[in-house]
């Protein structure tokens, strides 16, 4: 059977100002877990957030909290942001120091892996990995800032994706991350995406009924892949 398809809320949209309500908005809203971009502003052109507001939103969350570590050498980083309450680490192997040491360390620490591609990153550099990891995380849009719109034809390395795990015999989710609105839903589900990162599209409005008509949609676009 197929992996789900789910809308994964990005906070880099939500307001700041209330985010422990924002988080318990799309609790509420039937989402499981939630997407932290962490940037440093050297590896992409963007601060974000760091393990203080993990921390911090950790104390009053369940959710399951998925940090994609946009900063240089996040071989520093990881054990504090495992102690401050990240589920998930997900990191880019061109922002490592030591990319085999990286993921050694995040699966001694117990805690779920994933790999991001940026749009012209290939396949073929992370083939290796495929069967050690949780999340294939496919950027759609360039990192660094949110509200961007999707890149066309990103679809095609989802689908080249989708083949390779098939062929690996691998398990892992593939996620896609950048313009995710009820337009793009389409796409990315009919090409293989189980894990849909959605920021302006949940935060813009009413977050309930945002999360419903995107869940919505992708269920739909989901079982019609499958028919």
């Amino acid at each position: 059977m197929s992996d789900p398809v789910e809308i994964v809320p990005s906070i880099l949209s939500a307001d700041f100002g209330c985010l422990n309500e924002e988080l318990s908005r799309v609790r509420h809203a039937g989402c499981r877990r939630v997407h932290i971009d962490v940037m440093d502003g050297h590896f992409v052109p963007n601060i974000t957030v760091g393990p203080a507001v993990v921390r911090s939103i950790r104390r009053r969350s369940g959710l399951f909290f998925t940090g994609h570590l946009m900063v240089d050498a996040p071989e520093s980083y990881i054990k504090e942001f495992k102690e401050a309450g990240l589920d998930e680490i997900i990191i880019h192997r061109e922002s490592c120091c030591s990319y085999s040491k990286t993921i050694k360390m995040i699966r001694k620490l117990g805690m779920k892996l994933g790999v991001a591609l940026r749009p012209k990153t290939t396949l073929a550099s992370v083939k290796g990995e495929i069967p050690l990891i949780d999340t294939l995380l496919i950027m759609t849009v360039e990192p660094g800032f949110g509200g961007q719109k999707f890149l066309p034809g990103t679809e095609r390395k989802i689908i080249e994706a989708r083949r390779l795990i098939q062929k690996c015999g691998a398990s892992c989710a593939i996620a896609v991350d950048g313009g995710i609105n009820l337009s793009t839903i389409p796409l990315v589900v009919k090409a293989g995406a189980t894990r849909l990162v959605a920021g302006s599209a949940v935060f813009a409005g009413n977050v309930a009924r945002n999360v419903n008509r995107l869940s919505r949609l992708a269920v739909r676009c989901k079982l019609r892949s499958c028919v």
